[in-house]
């Protein structure tokens, strides 16, 4: 009886223990699967990620300029190329046959004479009719710039070509303009005639209606060189530089002096 007792006393343990070694069991087998199975690497999980694309949007935002780095220079203007300087034939188409004459201009006559050439190319004659205007006012004026002179005047004849008032060539302030003048002298030659085919005295005179018609044909060839010098070119060209020098420095202080003016009256 004691006996019995006993092994019903120590069957209980006896399953537990059966049951504690099958979960043991159990438990290496589950280990060793996680142990063997293969591992996933971050390559396979990139590859199975779907990639996300992205696009960048135009910035309208501006450049920066990093230091060290030349920023980008503005576009330069083309430079014109200076007009090719006329032949001997573009200038003087007949054979000049009178007596000339010559003289060494002063600046301002050259310049004088650059505002009658400058004139005829913003119209877009040809050198033959910038020789005529030259010539005209070398005649009439000496490429002199002339006011009413008072008792000396010639009725009343003013600036470079000596035209009149009253003969409806424009007001006393217009025809000392020289591109007034020379404008209005060109507006009435281009009106004679086969005026590229005259004699140039003949042109002149026409435009003119001088009491001495014959006087124009002596400074044609001087006119020639005013106006080929106005390229650069000819015996005149060192005399043309300088007047276009001195345009310029007449020009920049006659805008400094009206900055100087103005800041003036800002302080009033």
């Amino acid at each position: 009886m004691a006996k019995t007792n006993v092994l019903s006393w120590l069957l209980p343990d006896a399953e537990a223990t059966r049951r504690a070694a099958v979960a043991i069991v159990g438990l290496g087998l589950m280990t060793g699967l996680a142990t063997t199975s293969p591992s996933v690497s971050a390559a396979d999980t990139e590859a199975n990620t779907p990639s996300i694309t992205q696009t960048s949007e135009p910035s309208n935002a501006p450049a920066i300029s990093l230091p060290g780095t030349p920023a980008d220079k503005p576009a330069e203007k083309p430079v014109q190329a200076k007009p090719k300087a006329p032949s001997a034939k573009e200038l003087t188409p007949n054979p000049v046959t009178a007596e000339q004459q010559r003289f060494t201009p002063t600046v301002e006559q050259m310049r004088n004479a650059k505002a009658i050439v400058e004139t005829g190319e913003k119209m877009k004659l040809p050198p033959r009719a910038q020789v005529i205007a030259v010539a005209t006012a070398l005649q009439e004026s000496t490429l002199h710039n002339y006011g009413h002179l008072g008792e000396r005047n010639d009725h009343d004849s003013q600036g470079l070509f000596q035209q009149r008032p009253s003969m409806g060539w424009g007001t006393p302030e217009q025809i000392t303009n020289p591109e007034y003048a020379a404008t209005k002298f060109y507006e009435r030659l281009v009106q004679v005639k086969d005026w590229d085919k005259k004699p140039l005295t003949v042109a002149a005179q026409t435009v003119q209606v001088s009491a001495f018609p014959n006087h124009y044909a002596k400074w044609e060839k001087m006119a020639a060189d005013l106006v080929l010098a106005c390229h650069g070119e000819g015996p005149y060209a060192k005399l043309a530089a300088e007047a276009e020098k001195a345009e310029k420095e007449k020009a920049e202080k006659e805008k400094a002096h009206k900055a100087e003016k103005a800041e003036k009256a800002d302080e009033r």
